[in-house]
């Protein structure tokens, strides 16, 4: 006879999946085995059981949403993933609670760095609370594939198709007031709550990361330099996410020159001079137009510390979007974005550079990620 519905069978055998469960291993059934199974401490076991929880009716969904109050982010995500279909107001509502959109202006910019065309984009947000109402936004990063590398620089050669996975990246960088609240101290220069920290070591960074994990129980780390410049182009091709050129209205950064990219297809866009900007600091975050995901100051302000460590080229580098860690000079750390105080040519979506992971600079932050497989 088929079991009631609270009621385990005496062997209700599930496949192993990972092996996290073995195969062929005889589990409890019903509503109680999705119980016990929510209360896993391995974070693919639950995800499992909300899928399963399905099969209950009413009795499971309530078990879903009871979901999105668990610790781990990609347990939530997976709630929402299975619900964010349903019509019924009570679990829109829920939703939407842990996962909102918001809309925001996308620019493009002609050859000359003035725009041409503006479009209104929506991207998905969750909000994690870090106490005294200072909060950090994160923002999902939708996967996809890309072609990674410069054709100018050897060093980020060759280009190499990468797939990134889903993910969760920082809106902006990690500010003043964000670091305080996690590491209760302040080493920036340019002073401001809501200026991204500076003079941040990539194992200062490293450690924030890993006191933001304990303290929310969400596994927060620096992305991948695979992984920024897939975030940092949104979709585009060309040198920056707004267009080819760059202009002091468009980023915070000072330059010398305006790029041209030496490459044939370009040949015929003018090159010009200007004076430096007069800036010659960071500038709080969000005060430019964010790119096609929702992205703010990915070109420009404060270079940005990756896991990576340094190679002399893409020769080997992972095709799946992960840290670079074998191989290369574990001493020395990526930076990609370009700062305040940088050329227009190292802001580009492709351009990067390292640091000893000891090192510091008022021109230096960082932001986070969380990875969602």
């Amino acid at each position: 006879m088929p079991n009631e519905q609270n009621q385990p069978g005496e062997y209700d055998a599930i496949l192993g999946g990972q092996n996290l469960i073995p195969k062929d291993a005889a589990v409890l059934g019903g509503v109680a085995g999705v119980k016990s199974r929510l209360a896993s401490p391995i974070v693919e076991v639950r995800i499992a059981a909300l899928s399963e929880a399905l099969e209950y009716g009413e009795v499971g969904l309530d078990l879903l949403l009871q979901g999105l109050n668990d610790k781990s982010l990609q347990v939530k995500f997976a709630v929402y993933n299975l619900l964010k279909d349903r019509d019924e107001s009570n679990i829109k509502w829920q939703l939407n609670n842990f996962f909102y959109s918001f809309n925001f202006d996308v620019i493009t910019a002609d050859n000359h760095g003035r725009e041409n065309s503006r479009c209104v984009k929506s991207a998905k947000v969750f909000t994690e609370d870090l106490g005294d109402k200072i909060a950090l936004q994160m923002v999902y990063i939708p996967g996809g594939t890309f072609q990674m590398g410069d054709r100018e620089k050897s060093s980020a050669q060759p280009i190499h198709q990468v797939t990134i996975k889903p993910f969760f990246m920082g809106e902006y960088t990690v500010t003043q007031e964000q670091w305080k609240q996690i590491m209760k101290s302040d080493p920036s220069g340019w002073t401001g709550a809501k200026r991204p920290v500076e003079q941040v070591s990539w194992n200062e960074a490293v450690e924030f990361c890993d006191r933001l994990t304990q303290k929310t129980g969400n596994i927060y780390r620096l992305p991948s330099e695979a992984e920024w410049e897939y975030a940092c182009r949104a979709g585009t091709t060309t040198s920056f996410y707004f267009g080819q050129k760059i202009t002091k209205d468009l980023v915070n950064t000072t330059f010398e020159y305006s790029y041209t990219p030496s490459y044939p297809a370009y040949d015929d866009l003018d090159r010009d001079y200007v004076s430096r900007d007069s800036r010659m600091c960071t500038t709080g975050v969000g005060q430019f137009l964010p790119n096609a995901f929702g992205l703010y100051d990915m070109h420009g302000n404060v270079w940005e510390w990756c896991s990576d460590c340094y190679h002399s080229n893409y020769n080997g580098a992972p095709s799946d979007g992960s840290s670079w860690e074998i191989g290369g000079e574990e001493n020395r750390r990526m930076l990609r974005g370009g700062s305040f105080d940088s050329t227009d040519y190292a802001c580009r979506s492709m351009s990067h550079m390292s640091k000893l992971q000891t090192d510091r600079s008022c021109e230096v932050g960082f932001r986070v990620v969380i990875g969602l497989v």
